[in-house]
């Protein structure tokens, strides 16, 4: 059975009832059947290649080791998510149903599902090939499996690292989901731009969904004056920075969370902001107002020496 037959697209029912979610488009639409529950949702997104797979991962670990419950989904379809966390890059939910022939039914837990360091649960949901489906399905199909087998029941937090700054209905479903968007960025031009755009998606869905935003993780940057100079500009708020530290680099490598590498200059100071960020996370930080610039807006403003 190929994959572009046996993932019927789930759109935005047109019908008068049915709310405007993303006007001028047609999106996928959160079935009511697959809300996640009580868990605490979050969604990273950001630039491709800003680093939200090691901020979720490391993330992750630090809600693990405060005792919380962690399910990780990876929203790529090069499913390279959690592989700090497993050690290896595992099979994907597409995988898995394409082996059962898309009978749900016939899936095992094991088949879907990996344990990876400190008791964090690993999804990689994977997507359909190029040009031939919808992410947003599949984020979909994922959660349905999820609940039916009873993972998110005992789960405390939900991670969900999306894919880079694209702008279609797939990329957005994710902030179905979720509580708290939070967006990662480095000190440039092209990740505050891309920050921008995402911050305008997360606007759109919060008119229909429970999503807000959640602040901004500064990464791989020494400093974060032009990511502040625009967070005043337009009300967000800068809550964790990570700059580019060699061993960050070096666990990615080395496939391994920053829990885990031997100590070294900087190790125990990016592991408590990791922990602080959690902790804050937590308490339940206030949402951010969401009022992203127009593009062009934007492009005068942002300036570099």
């Amino acid at each position: 059975m190929s994959l572009s037959n046996s993932i019927p697209v789930q759109l935005v029912d047109p019908s008068p009832t049915a709310p405007p979610d993303g006007e001028g488009s047609e999106q996928v639409h959160l079935d009511p059947e697959i809300n996640i529950g009580k868990a605490k949702v979050f969604a990273i997104y950001g630039k491709g290649g800003i680093g939200k797979s090691t901020t979720s991962s490391n993330l992750s670990v630090a809600f693990s080791k405060l005792g919380k419950r962690v399910i990780q989904i990876g929203c790529d379809p090069k499913h390279d998510s959690t592989f700090t966390l497993t050690k290896c890059l595992k099979p994907t939910v597409i995988d898995a149903l394409e082996a059962v022939d898309f009978h749900a039914e016939e899936l095992r837990i094991e088949d879907f599902v990996f344990e990876g360091y400190n008791g964090v649960m690993c999804v990689e949901a994977g997507g359909p090939p190029a040009g031939t489906g919808c992410g947003g399905y599949v984020v979909g199909q994922t959660v349905k499996l999820l609940k039916q087998f009873h993972l998110l029941e005992d789960t405390d937090i939900v991670i969900f690292d999306v894919l880079g700054d694209v702008v279609c209905g797939g990329f957005a479903s994710p902030l179905q989901h979720a509580e708290r968007a939070l967006v990662v960025t480095a000190n440039d031009f092209d990740s505050i731009f891309a920050m921008n755009r995402i911050a305008t998606a997360i606007e759109a869905k919060a008119k229909n969904y429970g999503v807000r935003f959640g602040g901004v993780i500064a990464n791989r940057s020494a400093k974060t004056d032009e990511i502040d100079r625009f967070n005043e500009q337009v009300g967000f708020n800068r809550i964790a920075h990570f700059p580019d530290l060699d061993i960050i680099r070096r666990s990615r490598l080395k496939k391994s969370t920053l829990f885990e590498m031997e100590n070294c200059e900087g190790l125990e100071a990016v592991q408590e902001e990791y922990l602080s960020l959690a902790r804050n996370l937590l308490a339940g930080r206030e949402p951010t107002p969401v009022t992203p610039m127009k593009d062009r807006d934007l492009f005068d403003f942002l300036g570099f020496d």
